[in-house]
C-alpha cells in the first residue's frame, strides 16, 4: 500500500479517528492499531504478515531469555541464538539467490559443475528495516540499556505502519516508552504533521517521479544516450533517491505525528555535505547510527589504532551496502563510501587539521568541498542505480567517451533540469525559514490551512506524472 494513493487515503481516513477515539483505552489502541498495521503490511501479500509476527513472538522470548538470565554466559548465549535467527531469516529472503548464485559459479571456475535447483523467493517489503530493529531490541536488552516491553508493545514498535517498510529505523528506546504516555488528540501538532505530508507528497510525486522517467532510460540503455544526458541522469538519480526517501520520510513522521509518536529525524540537507563523514552524519541518519552503534563500535571502533578503526570503517561500509541489497554493485557502492571516509578520518587526525583548523574552514573552502563531496558521491550513487557491473561500466565510459559526448540529448528537458536544481535548492533553505514558514501555517485558522493544502495539493496533482511508482527504498 503506497502512501501518495487513494486505497492509503481511504484506509487512513478509517485508522486516523479510530486511534483518536481508542487513544484513551491503551490496550484497545494497541490491538486495533497492530491490526491496521498487519492490513496495511499485508494488503498486497498476506503471508508477509506470518513472517513478521513469528518476528515479534520469536524476538520477544528471546528478549525475554536475556533479561531473565543470571549470568553473563547465558546472556550471551541466548543473544548469539536470537541473532542468528534473524541473520538467517533475512539471509534466507534477501541473498538465497544471490549467495547460491556466486558459489555455483566459483565452483565452475574450479572445474566441479554443479546444477543447484535455484527457486526464486519473494523478498517481504521492509525485512531489513523490521530485522534492524528487532536486532537493536536484543542488543539493547543484552546490554542493560533498556527493558523488553510486553509482546503488545513490542508487536506494535515492530510492525506499525508509518514506518514497517522503509524506516525510518526507530529505536526501541525512542518508540516503545511512547506508548505509556497519555495521549491526547486535541495536543498533536496536526499543522506540523500535515505540513510534512505535504513536502514528503511534493519531493515523490515533483521531483522524484518525474526525474524517474528520464533516469529509467538512460540507465537501461546509455549507449543510446549523450555523455551529457548521461551526466544528467546521474545527477538526476542523485536527487531523485534524495526526493523519493526523504519524502517517504517526511510522510511516515507526519503521519506517526497524527497518531501521537515522534519519530527520528532522518535526513538534514545530506547534500549539503563538505565531507563524505559529514554526508552519512546526514543521509539516512537512522541507519548511520545503527550502523555506528550495533556494528562499529562492537568491531572496535577507533579504540584500537588507525589501521583497526579502517578496517572497521571498511566493514561497517561493506556490510551497509550489502544491507541495500545482494548484488556485487552495492558491495563496491559501500567499499567507495568506506575508502572515502577513511580518507577523511586520515585527513582529519592529521596534525595541520588540529593546529589550524579555522584556515580549513573558509567559504571557498567549503564551497569546493561541498562540490566535490557531491560528485563522490554522485559517482557511487551509478554503482547503486546499475543492474550490474556491465551497466555501470556502459554509464561510466559513456561520461568519458568525447565523440559521443553532445550528441542529439531530447531527455534533457527544461523540467528535468529545473527538478534537479529544486531538490539541490531546497537542502540550502536555513533551517530556521523552514521552521518559521511551518510556524506561520501553523498559526493560520483550520479553514485557512485546508484552503492552503487544497491549493499546494491541487498544484501537486498538476505538476506530478500520472501513477505513483513505488519507493525505491520498498525494494530493501
Amino acid at each position: 500500500m503506497l502512501f501518495p494513493t487513494i486505497t492509503f487515503a481511504l484506509f487512513f481516513m478509517i485508522v486516523l479517528p479510530l486511534s483518536w477515539l481508542l487513544m484513551p483505552r491503551r490496550r484497545r489502541w494497541k490491538i486495533f492499531m497492530l491490526g491496521a498495521s498487519y492490513v496495511f503490511y499485508g494488503w498486497l501479500e498476506p503471508w508477509f504478515c506470518v513472517l513478521i509476527a513469528a518476528s515479534t513472538v520469536g524476538n520477544q522470548l528471546v528478549a525475554r531469555k536475556i533479561h531473565a538470565a543470571t549470568e553473563q554466559r547465558t546472556k550471551h548465549r541466548w543473544l548469539v541464538a536470537g541473532l542468528a535467527g534473524n541473520l538467517l531469516v533475512l539471509g534466507y529472503f534477501k541473498y538465497y539467490d544471490f549467495f547460491v548464485s556466486e558459489a555455483t559459479n566459483l565452483l565452475d571456475r574450479i572445474g566441479i559443475n554443479i546444477s543447484p535447483d535455484i527457486t526464486t523467493v519473494a523478498l517481504p517489503l521492509g525485512i531489513s528495516f523490521f530485522t534492524f530493529q528487532a536486532i537493536s531490541y536484543l542488543m539493547d536488552v543484552y546490554r542493560g540499556t533498556f527493558q523488553p516491553g510486553r509482546v503488545w508493545d513490542f508487536g506494535v514498535f515492530l510492525s506499525f505502519f508509518p514506518h514497517v517498510v522503509a524506516g525510518p529505523i526507530v529505536r526501541p528506546a525512542e518508540f516503545m516508552p511512547q506508548l505509556k504516555e497519555a495521549h491526547d488528540p486535541q495536543q498533536i501538532d496536526a499543522s506540523r504533521a500535515f505540513f510534512l505530508i505535504f513536502m514528503g507528497l511534493f519531493k515523490k510525486l515533483v521531483i522524484a517521479d518525474v526525474l524517474a522517467k528520464m533516469v529509467d532510460p538512460v540507465f537501461a540503455s546509455p549507449g543510446r544516450h549523450s555523455g551529457l544526458t548521461v551526466l544528467v541522469a546521474v545527477y538526476a538519480f542523485s536527487v531523485q533517491i534524495y526526493a523519493d526517501f526523504s519524502g517517504y520520510t517526511d510522510m511516515a513522521i507526519g503521519l506517526a505525528l497524527l497518531l501521537g509518536f515522534r519519530f527520528p529525524q532522518n535526513f538534514d540537507s545530506p547534500y549539503t555535505a563538505t565531507s563524505v563523514q559529514d554526508f552519512w552524519r546526514r543521509w539516512h541518519m537512522t541507519l548511520s547510527r545503527w550502523l555506528r552503534d550495533y556494528l562499529y563500535v562492537p568491531l572496535g571502533g577507533n579504540r584500537r589504532g588507525n589501521v583497526r578503526m579502517y578496517r572497521n570503517l571498511m566493514l561497517t561500509m561493506l556490510i551497509g551496502g550489502l544491507w541495500h541489497g545482494a548484488a556485487w554493485t552495492f558491495i563496491v557502492w559501500g567499499a567507495i563510501h568506506g575508502l572515502f571516509l577513511c580518507i577523511d578520518h586520515h585527513r582529519h587526525n592529521r596534525r595541520i587539521a588540529k593546529l589550524l583548523p579555522e584556515l580549513l574552514d573558509t567559504p571557498r573552502r567549503r564551497f569546493v568541498r561541498r562540490l566535490v563531496t557531491f560528485h563522490i558521491v554522485a559517482f557511487a550513487w551509478i554503482f547503486f542505480r546499475a543492474e550490474s557491473f556491465e551497466r555501470a561500466g556502459d554509464v561510466i565510459g559513456r561520461l568519458f567517451d568525447p565523440s559521443h559526448w553532445f550528441d542529439h540529448a531530447p531527455l534533457v528537458t527544461f523540467g528535468v533540469l529545473l527538478a534537479i536544481a529544486v531538490g539541490i535548492a531546497e537542502q540550502y533553505i536555513p533551517e530556521v525559514r523552514m521552521k518559521r514558514a511551518m510556524a506561520r501555517f501553523s498559526r493560520l485558522a483550520p479553514v485557512a490551512q485546508g484552503l492552503v493544502l487544497a491549493l499546494a495539493l491541487l498544484v501537486t496533482d498538476t505538476l506530478a506524472g500520472s501513477g505513483v511508482p513505488p519507493f525505491i527504498y520498498f525494494q530493501f
